[in-house]
């Protein structure tokens, strides 16, 4: 991570740690701040977990409720503002599931999705190379890039996908890894004025 984005994230945890405080005590502007401020970040947390959620908007509203029931209790010693946030919109999303009966199986794989603070050091804007990755995902082999969409686009899940190729979960897990691995280094590659991306099997 460069000096310069080191210094960016520095500045915005603060920012959101201040925030934070702020909602704990009350003060209805900080948290509206804060919501603008994360709420995209929310959003794709929740869609991480489950991406075919439908009531996503009554999930965010639920979780940003808890947020400010809850604010005055963050600790930024423990963990960074959007980690403490990502944590409460994942669990509410998981819960969410539960209620509506989903297949174990799924359960079990939205459990194991990252927690946000794997994420959230990494430099990779995900927003502004949209259209990059756009263009590197319809270079991908045309069973990758089927599989990302049924995996994140329809939200079939693993145990699903491995029946359907006649595979391993396992092995759902490692070629979604591999790709989605793939995708990002040839984003960052484009972004940073590389040569063509190179795509690794």
């Amino acid at each position: 991570m460069s000096c310069g984005r080191a210094v960016q994230r520095d500045s915005s945890i603060e920012r959101l740690s201040t925030l934070l405080r702020r909602a704990g005590s009350g003060d209805q502007q900080a948290f509206a701040e804060l919501h603008a401020s994360t709420r995209n970040r929310l959003r794709k947390t929740a869609l991480s977990v489950s991406p075919s959620i439908v009531d996503l908007d009554d999930l965010l509203q639920e979780a940003y409720l808890k947020i400010w029931k809850n604010a005055a209790s963050f600790d930024s010693r423990r963990a960074s503002p959007i980690t403490w946030m990502c944590t409460i919109m994942r669990n509410t999303t998981i819960d969410a599931l539960r209620l509506k009966h989903v297949a174990t199986a799924d359960l079990d794989e939205a459990l194991s999705v990252p927690d946000a603070d794997e994420r959230d050091a990494d430099p990779f804007d995900y927003d502004f190379v949209q259209p990059i990755a756009a263009g590197v995902l319809e270079k991908l082999p045309w069973d990758r890039r089927h599989l990302l969409s049924l995996a994140y686009l329809e939200g079939e899940s693993r145990l699903s996908l491995s029946r359907r190729y006649g595979v391993p979960v396992g092995t759902i897990k490692t070629w979604l890894h591999r790709t989605l691995a793939s995708v990002r280094v040839d984003c960052l590659a484009c972004v940073s004025g590389a040569t063509a991306p190179q795509h690794h099997p």
